[in-house]
């Protein structure tokens, strides 16, 4: 399939589509390379532009979202960017309270508890309506982007969503998520449905907005085993796939390719590679040549350096890199970190991985 790009009206035309190509299993030059929480705390112009703000009123700003969304692109060669936004912005418009503790992460004053206390979340078709500040935070930014790299939309999967929803917050554990799994499967099953039918407009709104790709976080899959993986994960993580893709068609949107994270999924690659997205996205967990050995040249294959490995020196960064490259090969492959930069980690270093990946991976076409 050739790279498409759905270009709403008035979008500057796409000058380097090289993440796009690669999604979609096209041949490229060089192997293009994004990180996850790129605009992040560790650059020092994020600090200063999210210091005014609480982190959900920035979340609504267009405006400072496209600014935190282009921040890492003055500094780095990245050939894609993500817009800023919160995978919690969907249990917000669902109605449930989320506020961001300083040096806590996520907390929601209401948790779900009870089977009865998914009466109090809005109807899920409503929710895409609520969500206006990111579809207006995508445009602006595309047009701020000049064409410059694909911009990529994003969402939680409905399991990682369900996890705060039930908990109240982060968990080392899940364990209450997972009760309610072993405990209440009906209403469990209910409130996944819910979480996937307010995600499917929501992430279509983000490509009629002007997304050029679109991930899928599910980054709580580790803390379920292959079988309640299999039951209250992966449906839904393709029924969302099959949906939005059905979804943009009806529109009238030309189709962008899906990339599917499941953090420390790796029991489930082979059902990942074939729920309907283009692109895996694999932790530092999974070794490369097992991973394409066990999905085959059907998926695009993103990851996964270790983001520890960014508190080496350059020198070794750019070794780590070149065993990365050599192990994954230099086709059908986007180059990224395991999991999101840590907002203690040098810029310096991030740029110095960013450069090695376009280094070796000129070099490895050429030998």
């Amino acid at each position: 399939m050739e790279a498409k790009e759905s270009r709403p009206q008035g979008f500057p035309e796409l000058k380097n589509d090289t993440f796009l190509r690669a999604a979609w299993g096209e041949e490229t030059d060089y192997t293009p390379v994004w990180c996850m929480r790129q605009a992040g705390r560790y650059l020092p112009e994020f600090r200063e532009t999210r210091a005014a703000q609480d982190f959900f009123s920035t979340c609504r700003s267009p405006e400072a979202c496209c600014e935190l969304t282009l921040q890492p692109l003055r500094r780095f060669p990245l050939d894609a960017a993500i817009i800023f936004s919160d995978i919690l912005v969907v249990p917000q418009a669902l109605g449930m309270e989320v506020t961001m503790v300083p040096g806590k992460g996520p907390s929601f004053p209401e948790p779900l508890r009870e089977e009865r206390d998914l009466e109090r979340l809005r109807d899920p078709a409503a929710v895409a309506s609520e969500l206006g500040y990111v579809f207006q935070a995508i445009t602006l930014t595309r047009q701020q982007l000049a064409g410059r790299v694909p911009l990529i939309g994003f969402a939680g999967a409905p399991w990682t969503l369900m996890t705060y929803m039930v908990e109240g917050g982060g968990s080392s554990t899940m364990s209450q998520a997972k009760r309610w799994l072993y405990q209440r499967p009906q209403a469990s099953h209910q409130l996944l449905r819910i979480l996937t039918d307010a995600l499917v407009p929501y992430l279509v709104g983000q490509v009629a907005a002007g997304a050029q790709a679109l991930q899928l976080f599910e980054s709580h899959a580790g803390h379920l085993g292959p079988q309640l993986f299999s039951k209250f994960a992966l449906p839904y993580i393709r029924d969302v796939s099959k949906r939005v893709k059905a979804g943009l068609q009806e529109a009238g949107l030309a189709p962008v390719p899906m990339i599917i994270f499941a953090k420390d999924g790796h029991f489930a690659l082979e059902e990942l590679a074939q729920a309907g997205y283009e692109v895996v996205g694999l932790d530092w967990t999974v070794a490369p040549e097992k991973a394409r050995e066990r999905v085959g040249k059907t998926v695009t294959l993103q990851g996964n350096l270790d983001p520890c490995a960014l508190y080496a020196s350059e020198e070794e960064i750019g070794k780590l890199v070149q065993q990365m490259l050599n192990d994954f090969g230099p086709q059908r492959y986007i180059a990224n970190l395991g999991h999101g930069l840590y907002p203690d980690m040098d810029p310096e270093h991030v740029g110095a991985f960013v450069d090695a990946v376009h280094k070796h991976s000129r070099l490895l076409r050429q030998n």
